[in-house]
């Protein structure tokens, strides 16, 4: 697999934000990019798992990110879904693109 190294190049308008609470929650993301910048707009952590499974949850075995935080992280381009959850609740910005 080749990994893009290209600074991040948003993909404006295409951005979501969902509300991870305490019960695993399922969203549609863009299967068109291979890069995801994800910003964690609360204070509690938020823990993510990227994939192609509409039926997929979320745990805290999963990829955490603390509230404030925000990180950019590759995807296979046929993966469509982000399962998501928080203990203690907040809100998750998704924005597609490509790059770092």
């Amino acid at each position: 697999m080749s990994y893009n190294t290209s600074p991040f190049a948003p993909s404006y308008g295409n951005g979501t934000t969902v509300s991870p609470g305490a019960g695993s929650a399922n969203a549609a993301i863009s299967i068109k990019s291979q890069t995801l910048c994800l910003t964690n707009l609360g204070t509690n952590v938020c823990y993510i798992k990227i994939t192609d499974d509409a039926t997929a949850t979320a745990s805290t075995a999963d990829y955490p990110l603390p509230g404030g935080a925000q990180v950019t992280i590759t995807k296979p381009y046929d993966y469509n879904r982000i399962a998501h959850i928080s203990a203690d609740g907040t809100d998750l910005h998704i924005l597609p693109g490509e790059g770092f």
